[in-house]
């Protein structure tokens, strides 16, 4: 059997440390970094990566991109697939700044504790690589979603480019509202609405205080994405995992933190890897990644 070979494109100047372990726990054998890579000069290196290996030993050769700019990650990952020529292809990833696996764990986390077919979800600070596919990802699983922003206009638009995605055919793609509340007390009319909160926001940034989040009587999930202090909602630590709110109190919401996320982000993202190795033309985007998170789930 052909040695397991990952080629890892990043679009930052250092190729993440961070990818590079994980690739080496998921049972890489050989791990090749390129930095600062750009769409448009990524074909001769995926053409190197195609036509070394021919036949059954294709699959043992894939490629992962990554790196901080969510944006130039997806066009790198669009050129790559462009540099294909039919079957003659090997597997790709994407999971710039764990956009995919953190999403999807945060929305699998959900599905523990409630079903998502019909529910009402705010995705706070929505607008980021993070926030987009956890909206993606909610609405694909028939929640009604509202993406917050400071600004009407980017919330707006996140939501345009998110119903592009889940495609226009689709009926689920009309689940998706636009917010940009001027006001606590818009806020949290907003609010009383939903029965899950994930909140994306940027580091540091607090967008739901404690006191605000105890207040919500509807809400039976709360997720908080930030790892950098001050949480981004009030009252959830970061190790939180499936905690009550209230110790004792059945009827509190369910709360998890970032790093209570982060274990089965992990073990996704490990997935993920060794799913590339499986054949040679599989392609792992926001959908794919979160039906392995499922899978990881048991």
């Amino acid at each position: 059997m052909a040695e397991k070979i990952l080629l890892q494109f990043d679009v930052d100047s250092h190729a993440s440390s961070f990818d590079a372990i994980v690739a080496i726990d998921a049972g890489v054998d050989r791990l090749l970094q390129y930095d600062s890579v750009e769409p448009s000069g990524v074909e001769s290196l995926v053409h190197g990566a195609m036509f070394t290996r021919g036949g059954d030993e294709l699959k043992s050769t894939a490629i992962f991109v990554g790196g901080n700019d969510v944006n130039q990650a997806e066009e790198l990952f669009g050129a790559v697939q462009k540099a294909f020529f039919g079957p003659v292809r090997v597997s790709v990833m994407l999971d710039a700044s764990g956009c995919n696996t953190t999403a999807a764990a945060a929305v699998a986390s959900i599905t523990k504790h409630m079903p998502l077919e019909g529910a009402t979800c705010a995705v706070l600070g929505g607008t980021g690589p993070v926030g987009r596919r956890v909206a993606h990802l909610l609405t694909r699983q028939g929640a009604h979603v509202i993406v917050t922003s400071r600004s009407l206009k980017r919330a707006e638009s996140a939501c345009h480019d998110i119903a592009v995605g889940i495609g226009a055919s689709d009926s689920r793609s009309s689940n998706l509202e636009a917010a940009a509340p001027e006001s606590d007390e818009a806020k949290m009319e907003m609010l009383g609405r939903v029965d899950a909160i994930v909140a994306c926001g940027a580091a540091g940034v607090e967008l739901l205080s404690a006191e605000e989040l105890g207040s919500l009587k509807k809400i039976r999930v709360a997720i908080d994405l930030n790892a950098v202090p001050p949480a981004g909602i009030g009252g959830v630590e970061a190790f939180d995992k499936a905690k009550r709110l209230r110790d004792g109190d059945d009827d509190s919401p369910i709360v998890y933190g970032p790093i209570g996320v982060g274990g089965l982000k992990m073990r996704t993202h490990k997935a993920a890897i060794a799913k590339l190795f499986e054949n040679n033309d599989v392609v792992l985007d926001a959908n794919e990644i979160y039906d392995l998170t499922i899978e990881q789930m048991g």
